[in-house]
């Protein structure tokens, strides 16, 4: 006879790893950050447009995928006809597929904004998931810097208008032309270097979380994550010498009250590159004042280089600047929480014509996150939404249904959220049901409360803080308050009453 236990059918209920659920509170929350986002977008004259989650992998460019294994950094399929499709990896690659295709429909420039799930086939960690959102806005079709400058002064307007106020966040910009010619000038120029280059590229992006100590691993032979040698993941570096490291160090990181005039001086001859990258950073920064927005809110930071590839001139990064404390509980800045710059090769890739362009993308829960921290340091609650208000379901017969959804019909006329509690409880475990849904107010009608047509409303909030009340006369003055019957006709205007109490 076997003794082993029976099998279970049931399948696990098991989330994939780097994929986030969300609560209520955190998409409301979410959803009045993106609507704040969005008017400002709009109050610049940008448009919304939409793109699918999918495109075909070769049109997400060889910025993105390797094309000879698709799964690498982006999740892949094969469509029924054989071709790769991948999820996108960032909401630019999609437009410039967009606009190529609808060039000649579309009015030049092409102002639009897009919000949407983003995904990354990567390992997922501590704050880092395989699927996120964000909020971008492209200008394309114009290679002006003038469109860069608004860029940066939409940005500062964004983080303004969300509650961020001036001195606890700053627009930086830098230009990757000047980027380029150092890096031409320290021999890692042309088509054969452009692995090496973007790897430089990758470590010097990490100014903002690394040392400059860890960075220059990065730039070398590479570095261990758990901080010596076999210790934890190991990222293989550019495999630059130490001169080329001294350099670049120099460059970008030694004093950044100095110009990069002065830095040249010390190491470097002007070139092309470099000379072009400095006027057009001069010219955002003339506009920008010109704008009236200060060195606090938008400034020259020449260690700001973006990650991805397809950045060909102005890059920006939005940092915020006020402190917060990591898992161990030290002081750190909480960082980037968007950035962007210009791309004029990626629509191109499609047409047979230059079309330059330029955008930007908020890390949508990123900032999300950063707003709740500001808040917190600012004593403010957050993540607590307002429930529904509940009608209880007292009487399961049709009369007492029909006069329950007479109610809650006049309640959302009204425009109050509200909802009949469905299930098979009784009373106590209604009132259950109603704390967990955070709702301020209960309507109570029982066969009684019928035949008189009225209602009982009860304040939740209130009758919560009774039974700390020891003098019996206060109780029962605020247990009067917190319980009472109305006629039906007045439901409504009672409800308002006790919702603004807790508002």
């Amino acid at each position: 006879m076997s003794t082993e236990a029976p099998k279970s059918t049931l399948t696990a209920a098991r989330k994939p790893r780097g994929l986030p659920d969300r609560s209520p509170a955190d998409i409301r929350a979410t959803n009045e950050m993106m609507r704040v986002i969005q008017r400002v977008y709009e109050l610049y004259g940008f448009e919304p447009v939409e793109t699918p989650f999918l495109e075909y992998t070769d049109a997400l460019g060889k910025f993105l995928p390797d094309q000879d294994r698709p799964n690498a950094g982006v999740f892949s399929l094969r469509d029924d006809d054989e071709q790769w499709m991948s999820l996108r990896y960032d909401l630019t690659a999609p437009l410039a597929r967009y606009c190529a295709e609808n060039w000649q429909n579309l009015p030049k420039p092409y102002r639009s904004y897009r919000a949407g799930w983003v995904f990354r086939n990567e390992k997922p960690g501590p704050g880092r998931f395989r699927q996120f959102m964000q909020f971008d806005a492209d200008t394309v079709g114009s290679g002006s810097v003038a469109a860069d400058a608004e860029i940066c002064m939409m940005a500062a307007d964004t983080l303004e208008a969300l509650g961020i106020p001036r001195g606890q966040y700053v627009i930086k910009v830098n230009n990757r032309k000047i980027l380029d010619g150092v890096m031409e000038a320290i021999d890692i120029g042309g088509v054969n270097n452009a692995a090496t280059r973007l790897t430089v590229m990758r470590a010097i992006d990490k100014a903002d979380k690394f040392p400059w100590s860890e960075i220059e691993k990065l730039l070398g032979e590479g570095r261990w994550d758990g901080g010596h040698i076999g210790a934890g993941d190991f990222t293989k570096g550019a495999g630059l010498d130490v001169t080329q490291i001294e350099t670049l160090r120099l460059m970008i990181f030694e004093d950044p009250r100095a110009t990069l005039q002065e830095a040249l001086d010390k190491r470097l001859p002007m070139n092309q590159h470099i000379e072009a990258g400095l006027r057009e950073l001069s010219e955002i920064e003339s506009l920008v004042r010109a704008g009236g927005y200060t060195q606090q809110q938008i400034t020259i930071d020449r260690s700001v280089v973006r990650g991805l590839e397809y950045y060909t001139g102005p890059v920006f990064e939005a940092e915020l600047l006020f402190e917060v404390k990591d898992e161990e509980g030290r002081p750190i800045r909480f960082g980037s929480v968007g950035g962007g710059g210009r791309y004029d090769g990626l629509v191109s890739r499609f047409l047979d014509e230059p079309v330059p362009a330029t955008g930007f993308s908020i890390g949508v829960s990123r900032l999300r996150a950063a707003l709740d921290k500001l808040a917190e340091m600012r004593g403010e609650t957050t993540g607590e939404v307002e429930g529904p208000v509940i009608v209880l379901a007292m009487d399961k017969t049709p009369e007492a249904m029909a006069s329950y959804q007479q109610i809650v019909a006049g309640l959302r006329h009204a425009g109050i959220p509200s909802e009949i509690y469905l299930g098979s409880a009784g009373m106590k475990a209604q009132l259950k049901y109603a704390d967990r849904r955070n709702a301020r107010v209960a309507l109570i009608q029982g066969s009684n409360e019928r035949e008189k047509g009225e209602v009982q409303v009860k304040d939740l909030i209130l009758g919560a803080t009774l039974t700390a009340i020891k003098d019996r006369a206060e109780y029962l003055a605020k247990q009067a308050e917190a319980q009472f019957a109305v006629p039906v006709s007045e439901v409504v205007a009672k409800v308002r009453e006790v919702l603004a109490r807790h508002r």
